[in-house]
């Protein structure tokens, strides 16, 4: 199989180009629809992917990604799936291994105008505009890694660079390898499904919590995945880019409604004030998370945290007592930690108790993520996203640290390309990823999944094993300036195209 090493290497480098102006266009889509008054000021973000993702299967369709059109689809949540497959190779569908790529193809808003006056020369969809304009000093304190100046041209800026549409890019162009590479056994024995997920930054896994509880129940072998790989960035600013992540903590968000009695500001007395006792809640939660009280830690997912992250406040103006205060923490959960101890340490916080017992209203629970899709799907779920674990002996992994070794290290140890590796770093997620909707009941959820697919379970729960390959450093997410490192890119399209054949090889 070396000679399929070095292939996919080679097509890997050939479709860098195109990868790259692929890349570009999917970020800069956006910019097309925010502005006029029949546009769209949330292009691209959770709920309003549709012209990213009509370019992404229009592309899809012209560069041979998928043998016939109608191997690619949007699904009724609004996610963008195709497929590929050798259907030459002589094994039943049923009988082929079944590999998921996943990535989200949604992001978070852009804060245009200070990615234009902080950095001089960029444009959060335009990407690098004035080079002679860019503060690469500002750049290189508000974000984790960057190369020295003299290998910025292999950067990629632009809202979605690391955060992901690299990688549903990578997707696009490994299928087209894996289809270019097939009469030599690029896919012999799989399935390759990739999906470009929705509304991940919003409701983190719910297009595959859509396809799991929609899709799978009652579906035959060939349906049901043997691994996912998902394609969030996988690149830490100290530690090297592109690991093999094989975990992440849960995540879930608390919200906490303050309801007091509003009154004229002249009057205090008159009213009960939600947000100065709202305040308070803050204030001991904090105390609460800086004390360590009623949070875990696990060597290898790391600690839960929590923070104050969204906030509304009911007012008649800003010279009364507020009617209601709202605000929510995003609670991250690592291994021992439930959803109801998280709700009921806010609940048991003295300034709760105080609230109630002086007249409010407080009430603590956890939201449901009910804003439809762009497709009109409405999902409907609580916002509670489980953390999961792939152990590293398990043949996914094992197979996933062969195809580094074999396709990706000599060319990484040859190049000592930016900031990459050549031995495989298999590692953790900080931030959460689509990998938390894959989780399901065994008992009620419908899939009749083979003892042969070994799927992992953690009492009630099994879902699919799972790791990450991914370009984007986590660190330069969600920033001004977001960028990629496009050698990243090339080798993150190396390894999906080239994993496939080494996991349906594996015993």
């Amino acid at each position: 199989m070396e000679a399929l090493d070095s292939r996919v290497a080679a097509l890997a480098a050939r479709d860098s180009g195109l990868a790259a102006q692929i890349l570009a266009e999917a970020i800069r889509i956006p910019a097309d629809h925010i502005g006029g008054p029949d546009g769209d000021p949330s292009c691209g973000l959770s709920n309003h992917e549709g012209p990213r993702l009509r370019y992404l299967m229009k592309t899809i369709i012209e560069i041979r990604a998928v043998d016939d059109p109608a191997d690619v689809w949007f699904d009724d949540f609004g996610n963008l799936v195709w497929q590929v497959s050798d259907p030459s190779d002589g094994v039943p569908p049923d009988e082929r291994k079944v590999i998921w790529f996943d990535g989200h193809s949604d992001t978070v808003r852009a804060l245009r105008s200070q990615w234009q006056n902080k950095t001089g020369g960029l444009d959060a969809y335009d990407g690098l505009v004035d080079p002679e304009k860019l503060d690469r000093s500002f750049l290189r304190q508000e974000l984790g890694w960057l190369p020295p100046d003299d290998q910025w041209h292999h950067l990629l800026f632009g809202r979605g660079s690391a955060d992901q549409l690299g990688g549903v890019v990578a997707q696009v162009v490994a299928t087209r390898i894996l289809l270019a590479l097939r009469d030599e056994g690029a896919l012999r024995g799989v399935t390759v499904r990739a999906i470009a997920s929705v509304a991940e930054e919003d409701n983190d896994g719910g297009g595959p919590m859509f396809m799991m509880a929609e899709q799978l129940p009652g579906a035959a072998p060939g349906e049901i995945p043997d691994v996912v790989v998902l394609t969030e960035g996988t690149g830490d600013a100290n530690k090297g880019s592109l690991g093999i992540y094989r975990g992440q903590r849960g995540r879930m968000q608390i919200e906490v409604n303050v309801t007091g009695r509003s009154c004229h500001g002249s009057m205090p007395w008159e009213g009960l004030n939600p947000l100065e006792y709202g305040a308070a809640i803050l204030v001991e939660a904090r105390q609460q998370f800086d004390a360590g009280e009623s949070f875990k830690d696990h060597a290898f997912l790391g600690a839960g945290t929590r923070t104050a992250s969204w906030a509304q406040l009911d007012t008649p103006s800003d010279c009364a007592v507020p009617e209601r205060f709202t605000f929510r923490f995003d609670r991250r959960l690592t291994v021992g930690e439930s959803p109801e101890a998280a709700v009921a340490a806010i609940t048991g916080l003295p300034a709760v108790s105080k609230a109630r017992a002086d007249g409010l209203q407080v009430d603590v629970g956890v939201p449901t993520y009910a804003k439809p899709t762009w497709r009109g799907y409405t999902p409907g779920n609580p916002a509670i996203y489980p953390g999961w674990e792939t152990p590293a002996e398990h043949p996914a992994i094992t197979a996933a640290v062969s195809t580094w070794q074999n396709a990706l290290s000599p060319e990484i140890r040859e190049n000592r390309d930016g900031n990459l590796r050549p031995d495989p770093r298999v590692d953790r997620w900080i931030f959460s990823t689509d990998g938390v909707g894959f989780a399901v009941d065994k008992h009620t959820s419908g899939i009749d999944v083979p003892e042969s697919k070994r799927w992992l379970s953690v009492g009630d729960i099994t879902y699919p094993p799972m790791f990450g390959v991914g370009p984007g450093i986590e660190q330069n997410t969600h920033k001004i300036g977001e960028c990629v490192d496009l050698r990243e890119l090339r080798h993150a399209i190396a390894f999906l195209a080239r994993f496939p054949s080494v996991f349906g090889a594996a015993k």
